[in-house]
């Protein structure tokens, strides 16, 4: 659960996010126009960026938690694999999930390297786990993403723009497995793509001028995304099924 207490985030001078509360005890999928504070928001729950107010990760202030603590609560899934080391192999990239779990100056653990290749297993990609990350498709990128996270086995998962760069093929694979997801974890999902969001069917949080709207339901009908948006909707068809 995630309980927020007048947030705000301020940049240059310039409110992104402004006196925010609310209390999220289900999955959540986060949209507005490009800018509006959406990343912001989730770096926000991760403590990746400075912001006022109080968040509270299953009832732990997220700003008195280490980084080891922290890391098992939430892990966030940023929309494009960016690594210190491209050649990197899969496996090795996966097991970086566990570090939240690993003794300092000791090796990962045998149960370690089990629960990064069960991930591999689950995700279908354990054939390219000698595979180094600068040789896979994007798709398989945002895969390797997901199983690192997955490997943190943290309570939350945050995926921003997950399906940004994928063609409808991968988008459709990534697709099935965050409503899959949504059996183990608190699924937060950021994206522009309503399809998408139609699919996983989350409750909404639509960020505009630095204020959160939420949405239990309704939020997909014709004339509420016309308001929100300033365009013309026919229904949407959920097409990753």
């Amino acid at each position: 659960m995630i309980e927020l207490n007048a947030l705000s985030c301020h940049f240059d001078g310039k409110s992104v996010l402004e006196n925010i509360s609310l209390k999220i005890e289900s999955h959540l999928s986060i949209l507005g126009a490009n800018g509006s504070g959406k990343s912001t928001f989730a770096k926000s729950l991760c403590n990746l960026v400075t912001f006022e107010g109080e968040i509270k990760l299953n009832s732990h202030n997220v700003k008195e938690l280490s980084l080891k603590q922290r890391a098992k609560l939430i892990s966030y899934i940023p929309a494009k694999l960016e690594v210190y080391d491209p050649y990197i192999e899969l496996f090795e990239f996966v097991l970086l999930g566990r570090f939240a779990y690993k003794k300092s100056f000791f090796e990962y653990t045998q149960k370690d390297k089990e629960i990064a290749l069960k991930y591999l297993q689950l995700l279908n990609i354990e054939h390219l786990k000698n595979h180094t990350l600068h040789s896979l498709s994007s798709g398989e990128q945002q895969l390797a993403l997901i199983a690192s996270a997955l490997a943190q086995e943290s309570d939350i998962i945050i995926l921003d723009e997950p399906t940004a760069n994928l063609d409808p093929y991968n988008s459709r694979v990534i697709a099935q497995h965050i409503k899959a997801l949504q059996k183990s974890h608190q699924v937060i999902l950021i994206t522009h793509d309503l399809h998408l969001a139609s699919f996983i069917n989350s409750p909404v949080l639509f960020f505009k001028d630095t204020q959160a709207n939420f949405y239990q339901n309704g939020f997909f009908k014709n004339d509420v995304l016309h308001k929100l948006y300033g365009v013309e909707f026919d229904d949407l068809a959920v097409k990753y099924e």
